[in-house]
């Protein structure tokens, strides 16, 4: 990996504008590390765009990181379809950039708001750099839109921060030129690290019984789904007397409705309100095992030495499952009920699954990512133009 020199961060005639479009809570999580470093640089001015996908879940989580945003792009309440979101998004989004006029656009993962961000550049001819680059699942449809959204966003991106070696790979493989690919790890692990070293209460109301972390909200699991997947938690929970579930529940209606039909009026069951982060990173640290559908604790869990039962059918994050520490089980209420027993009856298997492995990076990503925006955008535009040879020349 190339390293900057000891005097590349030395003042510099101009001072770039990045611009950070940030949608959902896990967007934060990821994004706030490499903001809290770019505005220690003196080579460049940050601002933080919001979309209000999850708005008041966003800004409480931009507030424990020490965060505000500098724009909040209101949209309607009633964009109960993708194409609605994005739509109002890319409108929206392209008249600031028209007044900002940013260097360089930043967006993370795979959202609505990820994909609008890289669209609404593109239109204004803006450097986009996408975070978290290369997952795959090679399914279009699982998870959706998300996939989608991935691949789509590659195409005109000028910068790919893969987590991982085999992201990096997935973007070889779809012709994305190396020279715009690094290896960055991944940012969530920075953030990660930084509040578990604190080692924070678990929250008031954490059960004090082999506890169960379920959180549950993909798009591809409303409905029957998810339904067999908490039938299947509850008859775990209802025949194993000393586990307990702490569940802290999506505010997406399709998500929480089934949540609350299912899982409510439980002594050893507990349904709260979506957590902060700090109080996130405590109940993985004091969790039994996880139960998740979502991509981040798939990337937090194992780091913290937990083992993970993912409800989905596949993952864009193979990695930890090449570890033996996550498992796939999808949402079957077999599937689910037997993984849970299994894991409960069979300590070697247990054992073998907590452990602290770091298949997604060492807590330094968000290093490695400041330093590829000061060689990318930054000091190649601040050396002489090369000389220009022909292809052909003149005999």
């Amino acid at each position: 990996m190339h390293h900057p020199r000891k005097d590349s961060f030395c003042p510099i005639s101009r001072v770039r504008t990045f611009a950070f479009v940030i949608g959902t809570r896990p967007e934060v999580i990821k994004m706030a590390p490499i903001v809290r470093r770019l505005r220690n640089v003196p080579w460049a001015t940050v601002r933080i765009i919001t979309t209000g996908q999850q708005n008041e879940l966003l800004e409480n989580t931009l507030a424990e990181f020490g965060l505000k945003s500098d724009v909040n792009i209101r949209h309607r309440r009633n964009c109960h379809t993708p194409a609605i979101l994005l739509s109002q998004l890319i409108q929206r989004l392209d008249k600031f950039f028209g007044e900002l006029q940013p260097d360089c656009v930043l967006a993370q993962g795979d959202t609505t708001t990820a994909y609008a961000a890289s669209v609404a550049a593109f239109y204004r001819k803006v450097s986009f750099v996408h975070v978290e680059a290369g997952l795959r699942t090679g399914s279009l449809d699982a998870p959706f839109p998300e996939e989608f959204h991935r691949r789509a966003i590659a195409v005109s991106a000028d910068l790919h921060c893969a987590p991982t070696s085999a992201a990096a790979k997935n973007l070889l493989d779809e012709n994305i030129p190396s020279k715009k690919i690094i290896v960055s790890g991944n940012t969530v692990i920075d953030s990660l690290l930084e509040i578990a070293a604190v080692k924070p209460p678990p929250p008031p109301d954490y059960p004090l019984l082999r506890t169960i972390l379920v959180t549950a909200h993909r798009r591809e699991s409303f409905g029957t789904p998810l339904r067999d997947a908490f039938t299947a938690i509850r008859a775990f929970v209802d025949l194993t007397p000393d586990v307990a579930v702490y569940f802290p529940v999506h505010p997406n209606p399709n998500a929480r409705e089934i949540a609350l039909e299912i899982l409510s009026n439980h002594p050893r069951i507990k349904l709260v309100e979506p957590l902060g982060y700090r109080n996130i990173v405590a109940a993985i640290q004091n969790a039994w095992c996880v139960v998740t559908d979502s991509g981040g604790l798939q990337e937090e869990a194992p780091a913290l030495g937990k083992p993970v039962l993912v409800l989905r059918n596949t993952t864009e994050r193979p990695e930890a499952v090449a570890s033996g520490v996550v498992e796939i089980v999808g949402t079957s209420r077999e599937a689910v009920f037997n993984s849970l027993a299994e894991l409960n009856r069979n300590p070697v298997k247990y054992k073998r699954m907590a452990r602290p492995v770091f298949p997604y990076g060492d807590g330094h990503a968000s290093k490695r990512i400041v330093e590829a925006l000061f060689r990318n955008f930054v000091e190649s535009s601040a050396l002489p133009s090369p000389e220009i040879i022909p292809l052909h020349r003149a005999s």
